[in-house]
């Protein structure tokens, strides 16, 4: 917990500030495709290096769990940036970020059918607190569009967020947290220009500067602001910290990234939430402690769980 929960928290803020870079590269005539694709190479080919100095004469851990790493590349990061970026282009933001961040009450989910970890009232009663807390964070409440296809990619991006919070908490792998990240990232990155290059996924970039709240700046100062710091630096601490503090946890603790990507938005653009949003980040955070009051003690340890992607 000492070390586990800063990590966690770490890992939510550097992931919280992607939003407002990107939506800096978005105004500029980029297309949400393009910045995410840049995002996750960047990324991949950060962690290359150290990836390969961490599997240094165990490449074998590779091809052992060559199945998982495909799956979390996929899924948990291709998968899951393209379905919300689909749901955003016909649904609010707000309705879709909060359908995604539903993923932790999924996680708890998974854990009580496949592990048989009955989620206790206090888990419960925090995940009921901490979804209040997003809906009045996100405001979604004052008059927001349904869209049913939308409400479907959300939906499909909630399962790829809950699935990075399975696969991270695996401790079992052999693989060093790193070499997870590197090589997820390296397949998204692959499967985002696949299926840039087949055209279903849009991808519309240019050279432009940038503006900002602080000013303008060159294209590629966000698009590695985006890769390295929201994406690199924010996977390894999110897997890291996961397998200390297990998924459920873990994944409670990631609502942070709300807080922390109203708080970008703010540094960024501009713009700052309301009394009723603030409330509702203390409302997740209240929701958090309440995960962990209904934690049981073995929970805290790394977790050893079924291997996940067969069921996927």
């Amino acid at each position: 917990m000492r070390l586990g929960l800063p990590l966690a928290i770490g890992a939510a803020f550097s992931f919280g500030m992607s939003g407002g870079w990107a939506r800096g590269l978005m105004d500029a005539g980029w297309s949400p495709g393009a910045a995410v694709t840049a995002r996750v190479w960047v990324a991949a080919l950060v962690l290359l290096v150290p990836t390969i100095l961490a599997l240094r004469g165990r490449w074998h851990l590779v091809w052992k769990n060559a199945g998982m790493i495909a799956v979390y590349g996929l899924l948990a990061v291709a998968a899951t940036q393209f379905c919300y970026f689909q749901a955003v282009a016909v649904m609010d933001v707000g309705m879709a970020l909060l359908i995604e961040y539903t993923a932790p009450i999924a996680v708890v989910l998974w854990l009580w059918l496949r592990r048989g970890e009955r989620p206790s009232r206090r888990s419960v009663l925090g995940a009921a607190v901490a979804f209040a807390g997003l809906v009045l964070m996100l405001d979604v409440l004052g008059g927001t569009r349904v869209s049913l296809a939308g409400i479907g990619w959300a939906l499909a991006a909630m399962i790829g967020a809950a699935t990075y919070f399975v696969l991270s908490a695996r401790a079992d792998t052999g693989l060093p947290p790193i070499a997870l990240a590197g090589g997820g990232l390296l397949v998204g990155a692959l499967g985002l220009t696949v299926a840039g290059l087949a055209g279903v996924l849009p991808i519309t970039w240019n050279t432009h500067d940038v503006a900002y709240r602080f000013g303008s700046v060159p294209w590629f100062v966000p698009v590695l602001a985006i890769g390295v710091l929201a994406t690199a630096l924010a996977y390894v601490l999110g897997i890291t910290s996961t397998r200390m503090l297990g998924s459920r946890l873990a994944s409670f603790v990631a609502l942070a990234e709300v807080v922390a990507a109203l708080l970008f938005g703010w540094i960024l653009l501009g713009q700052l939430p309301d009394l009723m949003q603030a409330f509702g980040g203390v409302l997740v955070l209240g929701g958090v402690v309440l995960v962990k009051l209904g934690e049981p003690a073995a929970d805290s340890s790394p977790e050893s769980v079924p291997d996940p992607v067969a069921s996927v």
